[in-house]
C-alpha cells in the first residue's frame, strides 16, 4: 500500500483545544481503518511542523479524504507527501535513461 507523511500544525482551536487531541487521535485511526488505511505511527514534534503522521492508504483518493476530513474539522492543517520505499526509489531510478 502507498504510504504517505503529513505534516500538521495546530490552528489555534486546535492549541486551545489540545487536551482533547489524544481523543481526536483516536477517532482518527478509527476512520482510517473504515476508509482501508491506517495510521501507523504519529509523532509530536518540535520546530516548524506540530505533529507528523505516517499514515498508508490504498490509493491517493483515501489519503487526500483523509486529509481533507481531518482539516475541515479545524484543530490543524496539514501538507501531505506521497512518499516511496527505498524499493520503489530504486524501481524508479532503474527505468530512468
Amino acid at each position: 500500500m502507498p504510504t504517505y507523511i503529513t505534516l500538521i500544525t495546530f490552528t489555534q482551536k486546535g492549541a486551545e483545544n489540545i487536551k482533547e487531541g489524544p481523543e481526536r487521535l483516536a477517532a482518527a485511526k478509527q476512520r482510517a481503518r473504515e476508509r482501508g488505511a491506517e495510521i501507523k505511527a504519529f509523532y509530536l514534534t518540535m520546530g516548524r511542523y506540530d505533529a507528523v503522521t505516517i499514515v498508508e492508504a490504498p490509493n491517493d483518493e483515501v489519503a487526500a479524504a483523509g486529509a481533507l476530513g481531518a482539516a475541515s474539522q479545524g484543530y490543524i492543517r496539514t501538507e501531505t507527501l506521497r512518499a516511496f520505499t527505498e524499493e520503489e526509489y530504486r524501481k524508479i531510478v532503474s527505468a530512468l535513461p
